[in-house]
């Protein structure tokens, strides 16, 4: 089944008909995506997923925000796992080169990486889902059931880094190596796009807006549970989706095609000559980067490869590998981004504060440094002005949605199997 056939959940039922019937970021990065992801589920499929990441609860309802931190917060007891979050091509090295894989193939072990990860636990997810049709819901006390609940948390999780670009190459580690300046203070480029520009939209959004009250979608209300960033969600799913706005959303004509993914049967040309070199490579075949990763319905690569690109036309400055800049570099950071993890389950409002802002609230005049300024009409402006960061989170959210209701389909459409677990 195609998850665009799905993906409305929620959203689609409150009878707005704001959308088709057919349809690595920091701690609040992750929780939007999950927070949008929840909006556009099936609203059978909520339930499944909840007994799934919180078996010993008794409600039906449940958030999917706190489980979407999961996977960085165990990552030191997991440490096979960080490879998962990202993928780098050997030879990238935004913004002058950009290649995704190119000749020579992605960096680390085969497999390693952010879009077999999400091909892998969803597989094991559809292969539960299978098993749970043939038992008729009867799972709950196997490890089946565990290890069903890891990869969820998963692919929560790995949907969200995929959409930051910087989770997408390997020069100087997603960027984590490259000291900026953001309003004069130090930070790194990693940082920068993990959570001080979605801060930098929060604070975008005056608290006496009418973002800070409910809006008329019971779907967004549900989802959301008081947390700083709800006015942000509300403004995306209003402007940005158009749900249940009478005016059409930025995105709204768009929103179902950020589920397509490449027909592989078809053919871009059937003249002889691209007949003879399919031929050609019938009996040579050369290994194709979404190979491993991507079908018809389920294509991390061909998601993620306009996002990477991001990173050669803005995300990366020219700037920063000329003089006087190009020596910003640190030398012990790698691929995390610890300063945007929370401590708990989730984010609480003050700690969300305190890790999207710390210092950046402080008082007094901004530190002097040697480092290429990005809080400028040039690059901030830019990214604010074309809502980047709100179009990155949108598309990681509704394609999560897609994911999950395409995953669970089986079980919403066979009425033997319970509603729980």
């Amino acid at each position: 089944m195609r998850f665009s056939k799905l993906v409305v959940g929620g959203a689609a039922l409150v009878g707005l008909g704001s959308l088709p019937s057919a349809l690595a970021w920091g701690a609040a990065g992750h929780e939007i995506v999950a927070t949008i992801a929840q909006i556009h589920l099936h609203p059978s499929v909520l339930p499944l997923l909840c007994s799934i990441l919180y078996p010993d609860s008794l409600s039906d309802t449940c958030f999917l925000a706190p489980a979407s931190t999961w996977a960085d917060r165990f990552k030191y007891r997991m440490r096979w796992s960080a490879p998962l979050h990202y993928v780098g091509a050997v030879g990238d090295h935004p913004s002058d080169t950009c290649v995704f894989p190119g000749d020579k193939g992605w960096a680390g072990r085969d497999g390693g990486n952010v879009l077999s990860a999400i091909r892998n636990v969803t597989t094991i997810l559809e292969d539960f889902v299978q098993d749970a049709v043939a038992a008729q819901g009867r799972l709950r006390w196997s490890a089946d059931v565990d290890r069903a609940e890891e990869a969820l948390k998963f692919l929560i999780h790995f949907v969200g880094d995929m959409h930051q670009p910087l989770h997408l190459t390997g020069r100087d580690r997603g960027g984590n190596g490259d000291k900026v300046s953001w309003d004069g203070r130090v930070t790194n480029l990693h940082s920068l796009w993990d959570g001080l520009l979605i801060a930098k939209a929060l604070r975008g959004i005056p608290r006496s807006s009418n973002y800070s009250l409910p809006l008329p979608v019971p779907a967004v209300e549900a989802a959301l549970r008081g947390a700083i960033y709800d006015p942000f969600i509300r403004k995306l799913m209003w402007e940005g989706v158009g749900v249940g706005n009478a005016h059409k959303g930025r995105w709204e004509d768009d929103v179902e095609g950020w589920l397509d993914c490449p027909d592989s049967s078809k053919s871009q040309s059937t003249g002889w000559l691209a007949q003879l070199g399919q031929a050609v490579l019938d009996i040579f075949p050369l290994r194709q980067p979404a190979q491993d990763t991507d079908d018809d319905t389920l294509c991390p690569y061909a998601w993620a490869v306009p996002i990477h690109k991001l990173n050669c036309d803005l995300v990366w400055p020219k700037e920063m590998d000329e003089p006087p800049y190009g020596h910003a570099a640190y030398d012990d950071f790698d691929h995390d981004h610890d300063e945007f993890e929370c401590r708990g389950t989730s984010c609480g409002d003050e700690e969300m504060r305190e890790l999207l802002w710390g210092d950046f609230e402080a008082e007094g005049r901004p530190r002097r440094n040697d480092y290429l300024e990005l809080d400028t009409p040039e690059y901030a402006g830019r990214i604010e002005k074309e809502w980047l960061v709100e179009h990155l989170l949108a598309l990681g959210g509704i394609r999560l949605a897609g994911v999950l209701n395409g995953i669970f389909a089986p079980l919403i459409e066979d009425s033997a199997v319970p509603a729980k677990f």
